[in-house]
């Protein structure tokens, strides 16, 4: 069993590997940052510690096993990650914190356990991962950007095709299309578009907002 400077040990490193992480969540202004990361990291870390205690004052008394309570936490850790997923229209945000959330989780019992270069060298990866390899996904959306575009409008023959040429002098590829009735005279048209990088949202709406008898666009 560790001592207690050991244990302080153990909670600062937990505590700073995860606040990095943490910072880099916060910065991108996602719902879990700085502080959430830190608590989630030393809590692992102490149940991690106090698990060890636990085996260490009854291992003979008792058959247990002292990784069991760190395994409970790997499985909870998902129910504080479901609460940073939303769901946007068709886009699904937050993903990305919630995998981060259960990563410094992860980190923080191997803090619990000593193991500080396996607790590094994960923080290391975990930050290229959210850093260096989200620009180089951006880069990637840029080039192949999908839009998803929701309109009401007059149910009235040519009225698709008016919207089709507006788009088209954008340069947006239509890939799907798909119809609903709103109410006796109007329907819901909801549009899935391939961009480019050069096309901005507000050209979208000024160019659909010369169609007659379109009173909604949405844009996600």
């Amino acid at each position: 069993m560790p001592d207690s400077w050991e244990v302080l040990l153990r909670i600062c490193v937990a505590a700073i590997l995860a606040g990095l992480v943490g910072l880099e969540r916060e910065t991108a202004k996602r719902p879990a940052g700085f502080r959430t990361h830190i608590l989630v990291s030393v809590s692992s870390c102490l149940v991690m510690i106090g698990n060890l205690y636990a085996f260490e004052l009854f291992k003979n008394q008792a058959n247990m096993d002292p990784t069991r309570l760190g395994a409970q936490v790997i499985s909870g850790i998902g129910f504080l990650g479901a609460g940073t997923i939303l769901k946007e229209g068709a886009t699904i945000r937050g993903l990305t914190t919630a995998a981060s959330l259960w990563s410094v989780a992860c980190i923080g019992l191997v803090c619990g356990l000593g193991f500080y270069v396996g607790a590094v060298f994960a923080t290391i990866f975990v930050l290229i991962s959210l850093i260096a390899l989200n620009k180089i996904e951006n880069m990637i959306n840029k080039k192949n950007a999908y839009i998803h575009l929701t309109l009401k409008s007059v149910d009235k023959p040519g009225q698709l095709g008016k919207i089709g040429t507006e788009l088209g002098n954008l340069n947006l590829t239509i890939k799907n299309v798909a119809i609903e009735p709103a109410d006796e005279y109007s329907v819901i048209i909801k549009l899935l578009l391939k961009g480019s990088k050069n096309v901005k949202i507000e050209d979208i709406i000024n160019s659909i907002s010369l169609v007659e008898d379109v009173s909604l666009i949405e844009i996600l």
